[in-house]
């Protein structure tokens, strides 16, 4: 099997990787050897910085920039993980974006660009490793969806349809792949502590908390760790299922 240029382990490829669950999870995966294609679109600064940091480290990471609704970006940056680390042989689709309001006042151009980024995206970059792991078979896929894929937020509407599509991608998906060796799973978090969160209010994440049977928010080390076993040899034999670190929120 052809795994990273320097290392018996997959390359991995994190979208969303500059900022909370998809750094934790890049910077996880990086530690424990795998090399590392961290992505980013914005948010520049804190992904080259840790890519230089896994690298004075003695691991192997590359920070590179795509907008994953652009074709030609996620192609671009398939080409660079297996110029310079190898193809992909895990992928974690984590990049999305989100937003609060009344069904009624979005927008159709706000509609077309969260589906854009949350599920063509996810599209576009399955798209891209597909052939390689179908060809070497054997591979693995982490889509991150979320409790409100599950069951729904109000005045999240268009966030929950997004996630809520990310998990019916992930079970047919696998389904069709499965055959060939190669594994899709999705993680749909809770609440957690990340800055996609930073617009509540200190009361709202409160209200979160205290509705959450364990009385608390979650982490992004926590997803990240379960994203970890999910690509990991301990999930051998899962496929197709959506894991929920939510702390009993959702049930």
């Amino acid at each position: 099997m052809a795994y990273g240029v320097l290392s018996m382990k997959p390359t991995v490829l994190v979208t969303g990787g500059s900022r909370g669950i998809g750094l934790a999870t890049a910077r996880l995966f990086a530690a424990s050897g795998y090399p590392t294609v961290i992505n980013y679109n914005l948010s520049a600064e804190p992904a080259l910085r840790t890519a230089r940091e896994i690298n004075a480290a003695g691991g192997m990471a590359i920070a590179v920039r795509a907008d994953v609704s652009r074709p030609d970006d996620v192609a671009a940056m398939f080409d660079a993980a297996r110029e310079q680390l190898g193809n992909v042989g895990i992928l974690i689709n984590n990049a999305a974006i989100a937003g609060q309001g009344l069904f009624t006042d979005t927008g159709y151009d706000e509609w077309k660009r969260t589906f854009a980024v949350n599920v063509d995206g996810m599209y576009l970059c399955c798209k891209a490793a597909l052939p390689y792991m179908l060809r070497e078979h054997c591979g693995c896929i982490v889509n991150l969806s979320s409790m409100w894929g599950q069951v729904g937020a109000s005045c999240e509407v268009l966030y929950s349809a997004t996630k809520a599509a990310v998990i019916g991608l992930t079970k047919a998906l696998a389904q069709e792949v499965g055959p060939s060796g190669i594994r899709v799973n999705c993680v749909a978090p809770g609440v957690i502590d990340t800055g996609m969160n930073s617009h509540l209010s200190p009361d709202d994440l409160r209200e979160l908390a205290e509705c959450t049977p364990l009385m608390r928010l979650g982490s992004s080390d926590e997803v990240a760790r379960t994203i970890f076993f999910l690509a990991s040899d301990d999930a051998s034999f899962i496929t197709g299922q959506v894991i929920c670190p939510n702390g009993g929120y959702v049930v």
